[in-house]
């Protein structure tokens, strides 16, 4: 199970270099879109450190 918690770990960090992407591109036209797209990286990021400190307690927890 652990194998598919790390999988979606990753994930994250694409959708974030994702969202990077999409804001750079479109930062000189919809430069209020791209702030939404940077807060989606932050987000992203986020989400990314939060689900491995979860997946490290759940992991030594179980180990125990």
């Amino acid at each position: 199970m652990s194998k598919y918690f790390k999988f979606f770990e990753y994930a994250y960090l694409v959708f974030a270099a994702f969202f990077i992407f999409e804001a750079i591109r479109i930062w000189n036209t919809e430069r209020s879109r791209a702030y939404v797209f940077l807060f989606f990286v932050g987000i992203s990021i986020f989400m990314f450190f939060f689900k491995r400190r979860f997946r490290q307690k759940y992991k030594d927890r179980n180990e125990e």
